[in-house]
């Protein structure tokens, strides 16, 4: 039976899951009232009856709490499929459909501080949960709290009766990854990769894929610390440093680097530059556009790139725009079936697979393309911009006192400026936030945190000075500069 030691449920999912600190709000006791949670919603949704897959990355303790979850839904009578191993977040996701599953959860806090681990959410399309079912399960879980009603059956009991099976998570993953980009040809170039999966659960997955030929690749990073070599495990440039480095050491064409569970990408070009994941989104959609002919819907949160809707308009296909998070951008994916899905933070769906982001197969498709453009990284990236305009992204979190929230707040939800960093206002657009479009095309977009004293200020401009003009008009109109 569950404790209680608190008046109010500490469950608050987010865009992505719940995520907390370990030992903090994220402990045994609370990740067995989600499981609670989550194994009341599937009883409320008539699945009860189907397996359910429970995965964990290589945080610490994580197979631990898998394990809890596991013994939580066993007790309630969900035959449980249970990792045999650390897995990337979509290889977990992607065996909902081998197995006909009816969900899965993943122990991951994906790219956040070691300190966390986090919970998410599978529902049996195989990717992010929407709102609705983030918010049922939030609430079962505040009911499973109240009424300390968690059911629990030893882990080793439960396996040893078959309520629990092990299985092994990435073989029909990779086999999946292989048929939706041929790895023949890129094994079989003189390409020369670098991979970070920066200690995280997406490591050995690529060198499987590519092996055995004439490619030359290294992986960094690729054993477990749950420490990440001291940085958060997301993929971008402040933290991959390591990675840049080793890109002009060893003369290669391109450095990947994948987040903690694997479901975000980072990209690197032959000089050591990181390439930020607003062009990396560009660089995708154009290769699917001009190289392999796809057709169909592009799907971008409020916070990406405006070179998809230059390169929509271009070549004729529809921008669907959602709210940040994939549980907005997945189910829009699978309304409208569209050819990619993509996000400000480096996360990157396709059609064919998943509605979820995959930072293992988004590399593929980055290999694939170096092969198609024959060109040097840095080289495809100017072509973009020759095709689709220039891009330049800046982004600043900025912490303010919790007493400021709603002065703060405040600024942004009365009358709107005409002028921003001496540019003309064209429109405001209040999708999620409050965005500022410029007449030339550039935009600051100021987005608050649910959950914390925090403003985000975003800008995409057509040249970089104007992109730190942009952020430093935002920061003033909020008070905080």
């Amino acid at each position: 039976m569950a404790t209680a030691t608190n008046t109010a449920s500490p469950i608050k999912f987010g865009t992505d899951g719940w995520r907390a600190a370990i030992a903090e709000a994220y402990t045994f006791e609370n990740v067995r009232i989600v499981a609670q949670a989550t194994a009341n919603f599937l009883r409320d949704k008539g699945q009860a009856k189907d397996p359910f897959v429970v995965g964990y990355d290589m945080r610490f303790a994580s197979e631990y709490f898998a394990g809890a979850v596991a013994e939580v839904l066993a007790a309630n009578d969900i035959h449980v499929l249970l990792a045999a191993e650390a897995a990337a977040t979509p290889a977990v996701s992607y065996s909902i459909l081998t197995h006909k599953a009816a969900g899965a959860a993943m122990i991951t806090a994906s790219h956040n501080p070691w300190t966390d681990n986090g919970y998410k959410y599978k529902p049996e399309y195989a990717g992010s949960a929407d709102p609705a079912t983030v918010s049922a399960i939030e609430k079962q879980a505040e009911v499973v709290f109240g009424e300390q009603s968690v059911r629990r059956l030893d882990l080793q009991v439960a396996l040893s009766q078959g309520k629990v099976e092990r299985f092994e998570v990435a073989p029909s993953y990779l086999q999946r990854l292989a048929v939706i980009v041929d790895p023949g040809p890129i094994r079989a170039s003189n390409l020369k990769v670098v991979i970070d999966p920066m200690y995280g659960a997406g490591m050995g997955y690529i060198p499987h894929l590519l092996s055995g030929g004439s490619l030359q690749l290294w992986e960094l990073n690729n054993y477990r610390n749950p420490y990440f070599g001291g940085v958060n495990p997301e993929p971008i440039a402040v933290n991959l440093g390591k990675l840049m480095t080793a890109v002009t050491e060893r003369g290669a064409d391109v450095g990947l680097a994948l987040d903690g569970d694997a479901d975000r990408f980072g990209l690197v070009d032959e000089k050591g530059t990181f390439i930020n994941q607003l062009l990396v989104y560009g660089l995708l959609i154009m290769y699917l556009l001009e190289k392999k002919g796809w057709r169909g819907a592009i799907v971008k949160s409020v916070s990406t790139t405006s070179l998809a809707n230059r390169l929509g308009e271009k070549y004729g296909v529809d921008v669907i725009e959602t709210p940040v998070g994939f549980k907005y951008i997945g189910p829009a994916m699978r309304e409208h079936d569209a050819m990619i899905g993509g996000e400000e933070s480096g996360g990157y769906a396709f059609r064919g697979h998943i509605p979820e982001r995959d930072g293992s197969l988004a590399a593929m498709y980055v290999m694939e393309m170096l092969q198609a453009y024959d060109l040097p990284m840095s080289k495809i990236v100017e072509h973009l911009q020759d095709e689709a305009g220039p891009s330049y992204y800046e982004r600043v979190d900025v912490r303010f006192p919790e007493e400021k929230r709603e002065e703060v707040y405040g600024r942004f939800a009365g009358e709107h400026p005409s002028e921003l960093a001496g540019q003309k206002i064209d429109h405001v657009q209040t999708l999620d936030g409050y965005k500022y479009f410029l007449t030339d095309g550039s935009w600051l977009l100021v987005r608050s945190s649910g959950t914390e004293p925090l403003i985000r200020l975003y800008t995409e401009a057509t040249n970089p000075a104007l992109a730190k003009q942009i952020l430093a008009a935002g920061k003033q109109m909020a008070g905080l500069d």
